[in-house]
């Protein structure tokens, strides 16, 4: 095994990470007491290591695609990766901070210093990071891993005569074992713990990511802790901000593209604004995160300092689990391109998840969908050929917690609403199942799209700004407009038969109205037969989504 924190084993440090936490989110989202006690650290923490993991594997699948001989990329490629992806991918409060200390990480590791620096400057920047630090908390446990792994640098630099770099198996061991210490100190420093009886989540997690460095880099894998519940202290009534009643109402998170003195004065801002405001990244690229009760005052902010995107607003519990709602027996979750169909399927009962687009939801965000369903069976329809497998491992996740799931292979969000609109919770499962499966596979579906440069086709050669129909995913009809190419689109489709035409617009699409009452008037002239309805996709979505039933 490598004992210096080299590119291959990062590869093998995200994935053991994120297969830690795996195992592990539900323990710590069971102790999450802390900022708010909303059951969430874990999964967070599952879903920005998620990120991290695509972004380092894309590095090596673009790698060898043009080495073919087996190199591997370079160190501050890969590390550097981790760190952005787990910046674009940071979720709440602990997965923000995780965030930070992966970019101080990547920061030293990839200018060639050793792992003892490098935790020491994840520390630094996590603590400048948070507008208010808090001990007893993934902060303190990042801390006390980044000293007991400077100490063990300093030990084996004196004993080598080297400047410790050689050590990272060593500083890890060690990072771990004062992690360990650490976490389970915090009870003690944080009253709301000790009244809980738990240790930190946000540290448990950290612990779950220093123990599967430790495993990259010797082969070995620390025993995990005993318990994360430890005995609980005498308890009190619940301090000002400590996860009781009149926390704030909104978790915000988004992305911001903003200088650094914009950045400045947006800090100084959100922090007049509301809580647990943590700022993290830099040239360029912000992951922003404060609790608040006014969300839209917090975006508005963003703004003005820059761009915002990848917007997240969640209502936080505040005053800790509540009663856990009744299972339902039967629920359906739909992935969806846009707010418009996103509306259309939570009115007819069904769990939407929002794509937005080049943003394809990850698995762990697949399995939230179906928790959030709360039903004993669901039914998943991925609408998207290249969400297959994501999908397959979010329903394998969700099946060994106890849920029976069934995944529709979806290729189109019209397929998707062609499925849900046989649905019926009062038949048996299977039978549902087949009906939809059924429903979904004898609609075609077709999509316009805008080309943005000259290319080859399987329709011939298309130029920047023509207009594409694509239908069952191949470029069949290239025209200069909207309109017309849907005109042929719909009659390619049509040749072959059809009872029902589905329409969904986007809102970006210009004389969406016009465009729509024309389609229509169309069908219903040349194919006397055939109904069509139509849908607001929202803005996001293709242009024009086809389906013909």
């Amino acid at each position: 095994m490598p004992q210096k924190l080299d590119a291959a084993a990062v590869r093998v440090w995200c994935a053991g990470a994120l297969e830690s936490l795996g195992r592990e989110r539900e323990e710590i989202d069971a102790i999450n007491v802390y900022p708010v006690a909303d059951g969430d650290t874990g999964t967070n923490l599952y879903l920005t290591v998620e990120s991290a993991v695509t972004a380092v594997e894309a590095v090596f699948a673009a790698h060898e695609a043009t080495d073919p001989d087996g190199g591997v990329p370079e160190t501050a490629a890969v590390i550097g990766a981790m760190a952005h992806g787990a910046l674009l991918g940071a979720r709440g409060n602990s997965g923000t901070i995780l965030a930070q200390l992966l970019r101080g990480v990547a920061e030293r590791v990839g200018a060639g210093a050793g792992l003892a620096e490098a935790l020491d400057r994840a520390a630094v920047l996590a603590r400048e990071a948070v507008a208010h630090p808090v001990e007893g908390t993934i902060l303190t446990v990042a801390s006390a891993a980044a000293s007991a792994a400077a100490s063990a640098a300093a030990s084996a630099a004196a004993e080598a005569g080297d400047g410790g770099g050689s050590g990272d198996a060593g500083a890890a061991r060690a990072a771990y074992d004062g992690a360990c210490t650490a976490l389970a100190a915090t009870p003690g420093q944080l009253d709301v713990l000790g009244r809980a009886g738990v240790v930190d989540a946000g540290g448990r997690g950290l612990l779950a990511v220093l123990r599967a460095l430790v495993a990259a880099l010797t082969g070995e894998s620390p025993a995990v802790p005993a318990r994360s519940h430890v005995p609980v202290a005498a308890v009190g009534p619940a301090g000002p901000g400590e996860c009781g009643d009149g926390g704030p109402a909104f978790e915000v998170i988004y992305l911001l593209e903003a200088g650094d003195p914009a950045v400045a004065r947006l800090r100084a801002r959100l922090d007049a604004l509301g809580e647990s405001l943590v700022v993290v990244g830099g040239d360029g690229l912000w992951n922003i995160h404060v609790h608040t009760d006014d969300a839209g005052a917090a975006v508005e902010a963003g703004v003005e300092a820059g761009r915002p995107h990848r917007i997240r607003i969640t209502h936080l519990t505040g005053s800790g689990p509540g009663p856990v709602p009744e299972q339902v027996q039967r629920a359906v979750v739909v992935v969806v391109p846009g707010d418009g169909l996103a509306a259309l399927c939570a009115e007819a009962g069904a769990t939407p998840l929002l794509a937005r687009p080049g943003e394809p939801p990850a698995s762990g965000e697949l399995v939230e969908a179906i928790r959030r369903a709360h039903a004993r069976e669901v039914v998943l329809l991925p609408n998207s050929a290249e969400l297959r497998h994501t999908a397959a491992a979010a329903a394998e996740q969700a099946r060994t917690e106890g849920v029976r799931v069934a995944l529709v292979p979806t290729r189109a969000a019209v397929q998707g609403i062609a499925a849900l609109a046989v649905h019926e919770p009062g038949r048996r499962f299977d039978e549902d199942v087949v009906a939809m499966t059924a429903a979904a596979g004898a609609t075609r579906h077709a999509e316009l799209a805008v080309a943005e440069h000259r290319s080859w086709t399987s329709a011939g050669v298309c130029q920047a700004g023509d207009v594409l129909g694509l239908i069952d995913g191949d470029v069949a009809v290239i025209g200069q407009d909207v309109a017309e190419t849907a005109v042929a689109v719909l009659d390619r489709m049509l040749a072959a038969g059809g009872e029902l035409v589905t329409l969904v617009l986007s809102g970006d699409l210009p004389d969406g109205p016009a465009t729509a009452a024309r389609l229509e008037r169309h069908v219903r002239e040349a194919y006397l037969a055939v109904d069509t309805v139509v849908y607001q996709g929202g803005p996001g979505t293709s242009p024009l989504l086809i389906g013909v039933e």
